[in-house]
């Protein structure tokens, strides 16, 4: 139905989110019409849709706050659930758990390999020592650059306030190649905080 959400975080994930008068005039367009789903005629049939996916909790209602993150924009929820045009809802619907299940069936298995090692031939063995030593050499480099990082905020931080962080988005919740994109950036002042984003990109 063209209805295209935004990115914000509630709760600290990201999440997907929308205006409900977007979301009613996508009810109401033609192409919705065609495709399977509760018949919408009128503007009333399209809020009954979106108050039945409250009652359902596939949306929550939720107040959008001015803070950025590296995510989008904060979203809290919101007391009263409601269907209002000038209000915004978030998607809680994640649609099929197959990967959850998959997910967990692929942790038993892990674990149960685990409890068999004893019994492993010798080159798996050997296999998952190499494995172990590469994983801890992936945590000490990571601790390294966090250290790093820290020292040269508080460096920059006293002869150049507001300071400079080294890969900015390193512990926001973004993909692994954009944790280190960009390479620095400066700091938010505290006088900014909750207006303007933690860090502004270079």
């Amino acid at each position: 139905s063209n209805l295209k959400p935004r990115t914000g975080v509630l709760n600290g994930k990201r999440a997907q989110y929308f205006k409900g008068k977007s979301a009613i005039n996508a009810l109401l367009r033609e192409n919705y019409a065609s495709a399977k789903g509760p018949t919408v005629a009128s503007r009333d049939d399209a809020e009954k849709v979106l108050e039945q996916l409250l009652m359902h909790q596939f949306i929550l209602r939720c107040d959008r706050g001015d803070a950025h993150s590296a995510g989008g924009r904060q979203l809290q929820p919101h007391p009263l659930q409601a269907v209002q045009d000038d209000c915004y809802y978030v998607w809680l619907y994640e649609g099929s758990q197959l990967g959850t299940v998959v997910g967990g069936l692929v942790l038993i298995t892990v674990v149960f390999a685990g409890v068999m090692f004893p019994l492993w031939p010798q080159f798996m063995r050997d296999g998952a020592w190499y494995v172990s030593i590469g994983v801890l050499g992936l945590l000490g480099l990571l601790l390294a650059i966090t250290i790093v990082r820290l020292f040269f905020f508080l460096i920059t931080y006293v002869v150049a306030n507001p300071g400079i962080w080294i890969f900015p988005n390193l512990y926001e919740d973004v993909g692994f190649f954009e944790s280190f994109v960009p390479l620095w950036a400066w700091a938010e002042s505290s006088k900014k905080q909750g207006k303007r984003p933690a860090v502004e990109a270079s």
